[in-house]
C-alpha cells in the first residue's frame, strides 16, 4: 500500500478561483503598463549578484502562494529582461512581439492542445496559418508547409527533405551509405551557421558543405560557385542542394536569387532559400524584385517572430512538393492510428511533415496577429524598418567621425566611429567600448560583427516600436560616448 492511499485526491487548480482571477488581471495590467511605458525605460540592466544567487536555488520541496510567486517574478526576473520589446533594441535579428500576439500565446497555453494530431480547432488554425504563409510568399496552394520553432529548425526540416528526396538513393530507408559518393551542399561564406549545423545533424558533415566566397556587397559569388560545382563533379562528388540567403545576418545582403535558381536547374540541385530574416521583405516593393525567385524555390525557411513581430517562438518551412515533404517524415505507429470519425479523425497528422510529435498551439498568435493588422499593415511596417536603416546610413555618411562599413540592405546598417590618428586596434577598442556603454547605460542595444577584419557596430531593425528619432538618438550617443573615451585616453 502506498503511503498516500489514505489521502483524498488532489489537483493543481487554485484553491481560490476568485483570487487567481484577480492575480491574472494584475499580470495583464502590469504587462500593459510595461509596454505602454517601455520607451522611457532603460533597454537593459546588468543582473545583480543577489538575483543570480536567488535564481540558482535548489528545487522547492513545498509550494508558495501564487501571489508570492508572482512577486518574486516582479522582483527577480521582470526587471532584467533582454530588452527586445524596447524601441531601441537592434541586436542580432530579434523581433519585439505585440500585445495581441502575447495574448494569443496566453489563450493557446490556456487551451493547451497538442497541435500535431486529432480532430480539434487548433489543427485547422495551424493549417490556415501555413496557407497564409504560402500566400505571403506566393508559393503554390498545393505546396506543403509546417510551423516550427524558428529558422534553425525550419532549415534543417527543408534540408532533410532535400536529402531524403535526392535521386533514387532511398536515403531515408538505407541511410547515407546508400549514396554512391559524398553528398554536397553549397552556400556562401555569409550563410547562417545553422546550415552547417543542419548538415552535420543530417549526416552530410562539415566536409559536405561547400562555402563559396562573396562579392564586395557580401552576396554569393556565382562564378566561384560554378567553378566549385564543376570541380566537384569532376572529382566524383554528388552535389544535391544549393542554399541561397534572403538577407544575411551579417549585413542583410540578398544573394542573386535568379542566378542561383538558374544554376540549380542547370545542375539538377534542390534550391533552398534561407529567408529566416529577409524573406518577408517580399512585402516591400523596393526589395520584392530581388526576392521574386523565392517563389520558385524547392523550399523556403523564414521566421514569423522576426518580421511579423510575433512573440517568440515561431518559424515556417514551405516545401514546393508536398509528397516529397510527407515522404521524408511520415510514419504511423499503432498508437497513432487515424479514424474516419471522432477525436482521431480530421486532418493528416502534422507529425508526418516534421520530427516533432509534441507541438504547442503556436499558430494562434500568428492567426490573431494577422487578423488584427492584415497584410497591408505588415507590408508598411517592414518597409518602415527598411527606410529607418537607410536613414541611419544617411546620418552616418554625413558625419566625418562615422564610417559606413557595408552597403545597406533591407533593415541592417553596419557602421563604426573613426577618428584621425587612431589605428585599427585603437578603433576596434573604441567601438567595442561604445557598444558596451550603449548597452550598460540602457540607451540602445546594437550588436557587433567583423567585416573585412574590422570591428563593426551592427544595427538590425525588425522592431515595430522604432521611430526615426531613435536613429538620431543612437548616432548622438555613439558620438558622445566615443568622444568621451577619446578624451579619457
Amino acid at each position: 500500500m502506498s503511503p498516500n492511499d489514505h489521502l483524498p485526491d488532489q489537483n493543481l487548480d487554485p484553491q481560490d478561483w476568485d483570487a487567481m482571477r484577480i492575480l491574472g488581471h494584475q499580470m495583464v495590467d502590469d504587462l500593459i503598463d510595461y509596454w505602454k511605458g517601455i520607451r522611457e525605460e532603460k533597454i537593459w540592466r546588468p543582473i545583480p549578484k543577489e538575483v543570480k544567487t536567488f535564481l540558482n536555488q535548489p528545487i522547492p520541496e513545498n509550494g508558495q502562494l501564487p501571489e508570492e510567486v508572482y512577486q518574486e517574478f516582479k522582483q527577480y526576473i521582470f526587471p532584467y529582461n533582454k530588452g527586445n520589446v524596447h524601441p531601441r533594441f537592434f541586436a542580432w535579428i530579434q523581433g519585439t512581439g505585440t500585445p495581441m500576439g502575447t495574448f494569443g500565446d496566453l489563450l493557446a497555453s490556456g487551451m493547451n492542445p497538442n497541435t500535431a494530431i486529432g480532430e480539434h480547432s487548433a489543427m485547422y488554425v495551424d493549417r490556415q496559418v501555413v496557407n497564409w504563409c504560402k500566400q505571403l510568399m506566393n508559393f503554390p496552394s498545393e505546396a506543403s508547409g509546417i510551423l516550427v520553432s524558428g529558422g534553425s529548425m525550419a532549415n534543417i526540416t527543408a534540408l532533410t527533405v532535400a536529402r531524403n528526396s535526392f535521386g533514387e538513393e532511398k536515403i531515408r530507408q538505407k541511410g547515407l551509405k546508400a549514396a554512391s559518393a559524398q553528398l554536397l551542399i553549397y552556400c556562401s561564406v555569409e550563410t547562417h551557421s545553422c546550415i552547417q549545423k543542419a548538415a552535420e545533424i543530417i549526416g552530410i558533415g562539415t566536409d559536405g558543405v561547400r562555402k563559396i566566397g562573396v562579392n564586395e556587397r557580401f552576396e554569393f559569388d556565382v562564378e566561384l560557385l560554378k567553378a566549385q560545382l564543376e570541380a566537384d563533379l569532376q572529382a566524383g562528388f554528388l552535389p544535391f542542394c544549393l542554399v541561397g540567403t534572403a538577407g544575411t545576418v551579417n549585413t542583410g545582403a540578398i544573394d542573386p536569387m535568379e542566378e542561383l535558381l538558374e544554376i540549380s536547374k542547370e545542375y539538377g540541385l534542390w534550391f533552398h532559400v534561407d529567408g529566416a530574416y529577409g524573406a518577408l521583405a517580399k512585402l516591400d516593393p523596393i526589395y520584392a524584385p530581388a526576392l521574386k525567385a523565392i517563389e520558385e524555390a524547392d523550399s523556403l525557411a523564414f521566421d514569423l517572430h522576426k518580421w511579423l513581430y510575433v512573440p517568440y517562438e515561431v518559424g515556417c518551412t514551405l516545401i514546393r512538393d508536398a509528397k516529397k515533404h510527407r515522404d521524408a517524415f511520415a510514419i504511423t505507429p499503432n498508437y497513432l492510428l487515424r479514424e474516419e470519425r471522432g477525436l482521431a479523425g480530421g486532418l493528416d497528422s502534422i507529425n508526418n511533415y516534421g520530427f516533432e510529435l509534441s507541438r504547442g498551439f503556436k499558430a494562434l498568435k500568428v492567426w490573431m496577429s494577422l487578423k488584427e493588422h492584415g497584410r497591408e499593415k505588415y507590408a508598411f511596417m517592414i518597409a518602415q524598418n527598411n527606410r529607418h536603416a537607410a536613414y541611419l546610413a544617411e546620418l552616418v555618411t554625413k558625419h566625418p567621425n562615422l564610417e559606413l562599413m557595408a552597403p545597406v540592405s533591407m533593415s541592417i546598417t553596419c557602421f563604426r566611429m573613426v577618428y584621425p590618428g587612431l589605428g585599427e586596434e585603437d578603433l576596434r577598442e573604441l567601438n567595442r567600448e561604445i557598444l558596451l556603454c550603449l548597452q550598460e547605460e540602457g540607451i540602445a542595444s546594437p550588436s557587433s560583427t567583423i567585416l573585412n577584419g574590422k570591428f563593426t557596430l551592427r544595427v538590425a531593425n525588425v522592431n515595430q516600436r522604432t521611430r526615426k528619432e531613435d536613429m538620431e538618438l543612437l548616432v548622438r550617443e555613439v558620438l558622445r560616448i566615443g568622444m568621451q573615451k577619446i578624451a579619457q585616453d
